[in-house]
């Protein structure tokens, strides 16, 4: 909250930047992915974010898919032949980015080796996404470092000393502009497994923004990290978790993610600046739920005022029952009727 805090009384409108995950849900198809575009468009989101990878580049030919990516698709075929089919051609890439840019939302994907972030980095890529099974690869971090681009860093399956070995990774190469996200790599994430405080831990250990990439079934964990000051909020999204693909059940269908985008606009209004100060609509309520210091009975004039002749009523556009004490043992100036307020002006 102090981050939130300190953009706002600096004159910067709390915007969290929302991050529509395709990963691999558009399935290979260029037209699924464009129509996950439109979504994201629809609702709100900054940015939509895609995966790019060469299968034999990240995985070899007889690694086991993880129990999710079974339990999702099925156990017939090994991790590199699913994600073979699930390549996006460069081709492919340049078409969506183009559409994104006439759509004003800004096109986003994660390299997964060298070779690809090269390749983003030459159609224009203006931030970096390092997803959290690359943490320890030093040599891609340090790659897209060198870069000077915004990085954003995921902490999945990390401790808190790989998430200090990979920021010193990157600050080695000069790069300073980083927002690490806490994430749970499970699929879905369950509740108990979320820790959200682990966010608050990653932005006081290292001194950095923060933000929250999601897992979990619904919206109610991501509007909960915007809530604790994240500045980027990341969640998978489909078409129907009903696709056929290993991530369709852990995202956001359509009417999930506006849902989720205009709560977490809502959500930032209410956040406010942090100032403790009455709203314009407070003042007018102020005055009609506050009280003023009456006479309990009629006041004769010249009479000495004692306690038990006053008493403090509704509304409040009178003196504060606080100077109550500089009303006692004052005499009246005047005649004051019982229920009518007392001011300073009536005593001496």
């Amino acid at each position: 909250m102090e981050y939130q805090q300190r953009l706002l009384k600096e004159g910067v409108k709390l915007h969290t930047f929302v991050i529509a995950e395709v990963g691999v849900n558009h399935n290979g198809s260029i037209e699924t992915a464009k129509k996950l575009v439109d979504i994201a468009l629809k609702a709100g989101c900054d940015a939509i974010k895609f995966q790019t990878f060469k299968a034999e580049k990240i995985v070899t030919r007889q690694a086991k898919k993880a129990e999710y990516q079974i339990r999702n698709t099925s156990d017939l075929e090994s991790q590199y032949e699913m994600l073979k089919v699930l390549e996006l051609s460069q081709e492919c890439h340049l078409e969506l980015i183009k559409y994104c840019k006439c759509n004003e939302i800004t096109f986003l994907s994660t390299p997964f080796d060298e070779e690809s972030s090269d390749f983003l980095e030459s159609i224009g890529l203006k931030m970096f996404k390092i997803p959290s099974g690359e943490i320890t690869n030093k040599p891609l971090i340090q790659h897209i470092a060198k870069k000077q681009k915004p990085i954003i860093l995921s902490t999945g399956m990390s401790t808190l000393g790989e998430v200090e070995e990979a920021l010193e990774w990157i600050y080695e190469e000069g790069n300073t502009q980083i927002t690490l996200l806490h994430c749970t790599s499970n699929y879905p994430t369950i509740p108990e497994d979320v820790n959200l405080r682990a966010m608050i831990t990653l932005k006081q250990a290292f001194n950095i923004k923060v933000g929250y990439s999601d897992h979990t079934l619904g919206i109610e964990i991501p509007l909960a990290a915007v809530a604790l000051g994240a500045t980027i909020i990341e969640k998978h999204i489909t078409l129907s978790k009903e696709m056929e693909g290993p991530d369709h059940k852990a995202s956001l269908e359509p009417y999930e993610l506006i849902e989720m985008v205009s709560k977490i606009r809502n959500l930032e209004k209410a956040l406010g600046d942090g100032l403790k100060r009455p709203t314009i609509k407070e003042y007018e309520t102020r005055t009609l739920a506050r009280k003023s210091i009456v006479a309990v009975r009629d006041i004769s004039t010249s009479e000495v005022i004692n306690i038990d002749m006053l008493t403090c009523k509704r509304p409040g556009s009178g003196l504060a029952p606080k100077y109550i004490d500089m009303i006692v043992g004052k005499i009246a100036k005047r005649s004051i009727s019982a229920d009518e307020q007392i001011d300073l002006t009536d005593v001496y």
